[in-house]
């Protein structure tokens, strides 16, 4: 423990000497934060969404029909409508529409023919799609259907509601979001400097010759590291909390154990390119290539993952990011929802320990 200690207080030292990772762990969060506050609108194309039928006319099937043919939703039946709000606080729907069982009467009678639409309103931007795609699909059925006599006196309305974003401030969804892509990218470069640092300086000979262990020369990466990846994290959290007023509905407890497991994944990640790669520029150029632009990219922050190709879906669920985006947007706006924290704390759990022990093995005890 006493040779752990001292590489743990050697790294704290060199932390403190290079202002660089001080700049990565705070000043670059902060910049990123402001960004996403001010400048990012994001938009999207296709959404998942609940369709349960009340109505038992056959006309009206030819509606749930056109929900399953639209090339802008995708269409899931439920019989059951507790099962159809359960999947939507999972987040596997982004919304969801109830076609009440006087639906077909009402239009008959030349009545407007109310639906229920609910939406996910911790994606701002796919909730105003939820709102608007069965809306449209409906009026566009409604004037070929044999109701169509009627259309100018009875048009399709929605009664909209708006699930855990009821403000629909797209700053609620964004700025949490992008806590995930910042340590990210904190856990991802910052890890992959330190041993190619060690390499370039000509530090790792002398530490090697001093006879410490694999073992400890490991952890004496991860930890302290790792102390200020949190430290970075409970910074973002502050920021989010108490400077830009966001909502948190979870617990800080539960965010803070699966955030940990996040960082040691996105860790993971960094040190296995940096004991590969013994040039500090190639090791942050590839930690930002496979770190920073799939977090973007895949994580479903920025574009829906459902809405991708399969094989870049497949690709997403070797992507740290993609299940802290799902926590995190969950914690802050939807609150704690234990089978959203225990499904991905697995992954993330799973993730960090492969990747753990393959820097373990590939982290050399000699020079060649």
């Amino acid at each position: 423990m006493k040779i752990l200690f001292a590489l743990i207080k050697k790294e704290f030292f060199q932390i403190v000497r290079d202002p660089s990772s001080i700049i990565i762990a705070f000043v670059m969060p902060l910049m990123l934060l402001l960004l996403y506050m001010y400048a990012i609108n994001l938009d999207t194309v296709k959404v998942t969404l609940g369709i349960k039928n009340d109505d038992p006319a056959l006309e009206v099937q030819t509606l749930i029909k056109s929900f399953s043919q639209s090339n802008y939703v995708n269409a899931v039946i439920y019989s059951d409508k507790e099962l159809m709000y359960e999947d939507i606080v999972r987040s596997k729907l982004r919304g969801a529409v109830i076609i009440p069982n006087d639906f077909s009467r009402k239009l008959s009678q030349g009545k407007p023919g109310d639906m229920l639409v609910i939406t996910d309103g911790s994606e701002t931007n796919t909730a105003s799609l939820a709102l608007g795609y069965p809306l449209e699909i409906a009026n566009i059925w409604l004037s070929t259907s044999k109701y169509s006599g009627s259309i100018r006196r009875a048009p399709v309305n929605a009664e909209l509601r708006y699930w855990y974003n009821q403000e629909i401030n797209s700053h609620y969804f964004i700025l949490p979001g992008s806590i995930a892509v910042t340590m990210t990218l904190i856990g991802i470069l910052l890890t992959a400097l330190v041993v190619a640092r060690e390499w370039e300086r000509g530090t790792m000979e002398a530490l090697l010759g001093t006879g410490v262990k694999k073992i400890h020369i490991v952890l004496g990466k991860y930890i302290p590291y790792f102390v200020l990846g949190m430290m970075s994290m409970f910074f973002s959290v502050f920021m989010c909390i108490v400077v830009f007023g966001i909502p948190f509905h979870g617990s800080l407890t539960v965010l803070f154990s699966v955030s940990a497991l996040f960082l040691f994944a996105c860790m993971g990640v960094g040190l296995f390119i940096s004991t590969n790669l013994k040039d500090q520029f190639l090791a942050s150029q590839t930690a930002l290539s496979i770190g920073y632009l799939p977090a973007l990219m895949l994580s479903g922050l920025t574009f829906p993952i459902n809405s991708m190709p399969e094989i870049f879906q497949w690709c997403t669920y070797i992507i740290p990011t993609r299940y802290f985006v799902t926590f995190i947007l969950s914690e802050f706006l939807a609150g704690t929802i234990w089978y959203i924290v225990l499904i991905n704390s697995i992954y993330l759990i799973a993730l960090g320990v492969i990747l753990y022990v393959a820097v373990y093995n590939k982290t050399m005890m000699r020079l060649e």
